[in-house]
């Protein structure tokens, strides 16, 4: 096993609220009867066992260090277990997503587990059809995914029963709640890495489909390796060595304001722009306008004009993203170190999406000595 070095820090106070966007539904907008028993336009909500919860007095103290162990290290790089003859794998694109058919992820062994978590980190972004993931029992879930890392319990997120380390994506039937979203707003996306604010934040996530739109609701991820590299050398190297704050106040306070829970107090963390993967060695923008407040050191006029520029180059990188479409028994792999995501709250029928997601936490982000490298395009 590798395990990665970490160090301690303490938070510092935000004072820039930020672009942080509320996606999420939440108490107030969910009617359990409904999500139980269905309606006469919608059914009832097919895994019933993976219907949120929020306890208030599921109360948590603040995280401590851990020592993660990256499983990509000792991966063999040939994936016999994971791309054998049998296993049929499409990419999306050049460089993220690719469509695995033939294997089943709950069979694998810790091997296979090994090669999963080197080729999410390569890919990018993993999606597995005709998996039997939502029928395992939770605590199985749970099992398979703890495999990658200590499980993070969301600090506001609508939980199962006796499971806060899921976190739901729930929208039930009928909540059009997107639609307000909407009168502010002239798009839902929202971009991000799951919850950067942490000091260590995820790496290898996995997330699974239960119940979704006819059509819509599709994820979107772009590729922050990608996006580094399509910087020029100069600047590049300019990004090197600066820090950003990520603060996760602003969640906490939009989940008190829609009624919610708060299961740990919110912190802030510095985390470098360019961080590095402990298992391919490949840079990444590690910035996202959901979390990332400041740079460190820049005034505030800086530090918005090169975030803004960064946010930008991310989101319209329409040639280093992938969009995924859910389909039934899916389970979509991704490390959150090298990438960013949003949902897509493009349907307007009040159809159900409900999804699950199993987060083990990663190292402490770090970063490397810049070296100067050939533009990707060249």
């Amino acid at each position: 096993m590798a395990p990665i070095a970490l160090e301690t820090q303490k938070p510092e106070v935000v004072s820039n609220p930020g672009q942080y966007k509320e996606q999420s539904a939440g108490p107030k907008t969910y009617v359990k009867k409904i999500e139980e028993e269905g309606t006469k336009d919608q059914p009832a909500a097919t895994y019933q066992n993976y219907l949120p919860t929020w306890n208030p007095d599921q109360k948590y103290p603040p995280l401590k260090p851990f020592t993660h162990i990256e499983h990509g290290l000792d991966a063999d790089k040939a994936f016999p277990e994971l791309l054998n003859s049998a296993v049929e794998k499409d990419d999306l694109t050049p460089t993220i997503g690719s469509i695995v058919s033939g294997v089943q992820l709950s069979s694998l062994s810790s091997a296979g587990k090994d090669q999963l978590a080197l080729l999410t980190a390569q890919r990018k972004v993993l999606v597995f059809r005709d998996q039997d993931f939502a029928d395992l029992p939770i605590h199985k879930a749970l099992d398979f995914g703890g495999y990658f890392g200590r499980h993070h319990i969301h600090p506001a997120s609508g939980s199962p029963e006796g499971y806060p380390e899921i976190h739901l994506v729930h929208r039930g039937a009928g909540d059009r709640s997107a639609q307000t979203l909407l009168e502010q707003r002239t798009s839902t996306v929202a971009w991000h890495s799951d919850v950067t604010y942490e000091q260590q934040p995820p790496g290898t996530t996995f997330l699974y489909i239960f119940d979704k739109p006819t059509t819509g609701g599709d994820t979107i991820f772009v590729d922050q390796v990608e996006a580094y590299k399509r910087l020029s050398p100069a600047f590049q190297e300019r990004l090197h060595g600066l820090k950003a704050v990520h603060s996760g106040i602003e969640q906490a306070e939009a989940s008190k304001a829609r009624g919610s829970i708060v299961r740990r107090e919110p912190v802030t963390s510095e985390h470098p722009i360019v961080r590095t993967h402990p298992a391919t060695g490949e840079k990444a923008l590690f910035v996202n306008p959901q979390f990332t407040r400041y740079i460190v050191g820049y005034k505030k006029e800086e530090s918005d004009m090169l975030l803004k520029f960064l946010y930008d180059h991310i989101s319209f990188g329409a040639d280093f993203q992938a969009r995924v479409k859910w389909q039934a028994k899916t389970v979509i792999v991704w490390d959150n170190r090298v990438t960013c995501h949003s949902a897509i709250l493009d349907w307007a029928n009040g159809q159900r999406r409900h999804l699950a997601r199993i987060t083990p936490q990663a190292e402490r982000p770090f970063e490397t000595e810049y070296v100067a490298e050939h533009p990707s395009l060249e």
